[in-house]
């Protein structure tokens, strides 16, 4: 193109995607430094539209929820200033799926109130991709939320050869520590298009995140959810080892998890005859240990139930049960992948369970209950 043709071409893509994105000349400028080795022309030849237009056309748009929106995990917020009368400020994580079926993590915040009400907070026009800002070894990165940007509007795609079919099932808790401080473990299924792998995310803040394998047996499986707590010194998990059944694994490493684990629940019931699995961390009651599950039963229809485990010794269930507490019906059967509810974690505030879930793939759903009425629920 002749420097008249190119920045007429460029005027054009601006006037086309200017208010569509944010910050877009920022991006052609980083495009065109990832191109700018394989350009057989001196940098200084080109005009800064030129150089633009180029990065520009290495660019597409991509909508990170165009397929599919589900699995939501959510927990309290680190920042809790003026939050009054019981209330929670919570981040949610979804899975959300684009072109390609590539799965990303996205985040919405809101305040969940302790007589079931739930705020969500409005999520702006324009989403934000996190970067990598660094890179330890082949499998472990850090990523940033860009610093003008609000968490709900920041989306983390894959970033390793790993993960480059997509990250799934986000399951989040806060963990604390022998000090008493806390920090934000998520583990995850990552996705290289031919293999699995659980990967963990770990955050204090939620704009600086690790992304790292879970190394040893354990980690060749998908569905493993965190324990808020160590227990004896240890950490401890929930997985699924052999696709089916539901285990108890135990670590002295967060990150290594070599432990075959002991056999903590199979299908009992119907709805659940298929396959069992956790849908997110466990919370502690004075009751004991509550984690949400799922069934898979006749016509691969998804069902939600609950467990409640022993607080001292988590691998003696105490209750479970014996019909579903949450399942797809009239509308909610319908979606991507039809007849499916799933969650990946609930919220407790005061007396009151906060639910979000997956309906069908399609969209998400909000359910709440009280703890001592799930409790009645189960056997």
């Amino acid at each position: 193109m002749s420097d008249r043709q190119a920045a007429a071409e460029y005027r054009r893509v601006l006037h086309d995607f200017r208010d569509r994105h944010w910050l877009i000349e920022q991006v052609f400028d980083q495009r065109f430094e990832h191109v700018e080795a394989m350009l057989d022309m001196p940098e200084q030849s080109l005009t800064r539209a030129q150089r633009r237009l180029i990065g520009a056309y290495f660019c597409h748009e991509y909508t990170y929820a165009a397929a599919a929106i589900m699995n939501p995990s959510i927990v309290p917020h680190p920042d809790q200033s003026g939050m009054d009368g019981g209330s929670c400020r919570f981040v949610m994580s979804l899975r959300t799926v684009g072109e390609g079926h590539i799965s990303t993590i996205k985040f919405r915040e809101g305040i969940a109130y302790p007589d079931g009400r739930l705020d969500l907070w409005p999520e702006g026009p324009v989403a934000i991709a996190a970067e990598g800002v660094e890179q330890d070894g082949a499998d472990t990165v850090l990523v940033r939320r860009h610093p003008d940007a609000n968490l709900s509007n920041t989306v983390i795609f894959p970033v390793t050869e790993a993960q480059r079919g997509g990250l799934e099932d986000l399951r989040l808790t806060r963990l604390v520590a022998a000090d008493g401080s806390f920090e934000w473990v998520g583990t995850y299924t990552a996705y290289s298009g031919s293999q699995i792998r659980s990967e963990l995310m770990r955050t204090r803040d939620f704009r600086d995140f690790e992304l790292r394998p879970v190394i040893g047996r354990a980690g060749r499986n998908k569905g493993m959810a965190l324990f808020p707590a160590q227990i004896d010194g240890q950490y401890v998990m929930i997985g699924r080892q052999d696709g089916k059944n539901m285990y108890l694994l135990r670590s002295d490493d967060l990150t290594t998890w070599d432990d075959d684990g002991v056999l903590l629940m199979e299908p009992r019931y119907p709805w659940e005859l298929i396959q069992i699995g956790n849908c997110g961390s466990p919370i502690l009651t004075d009751h004991g240990w509550l984690m949400l599950t799922h069934g898979v039963g006749a016509m691969r229809k998804y069902a939600l139930g609950c467990v409640l485990l022993d607080k001292d010794d988590p691998s003696r269930v105490l209750a479970r049960s014996r019909e579903p507490i949450l399942t797809a019906e009239n509308a909610d059967r319908s979606g991507y992948v039809p007849n499916v509810v799933y969650s990946c974690g609930m919220l407790l505030v005061g007396e009151q369970l906060h639910i979000p879930y997956g309906i069908s793939d399609s969209a998400v759903g909000f359910a709440t209950m009280a703890l001592p009425d799930l409790l009645a629920t189960m056997e």
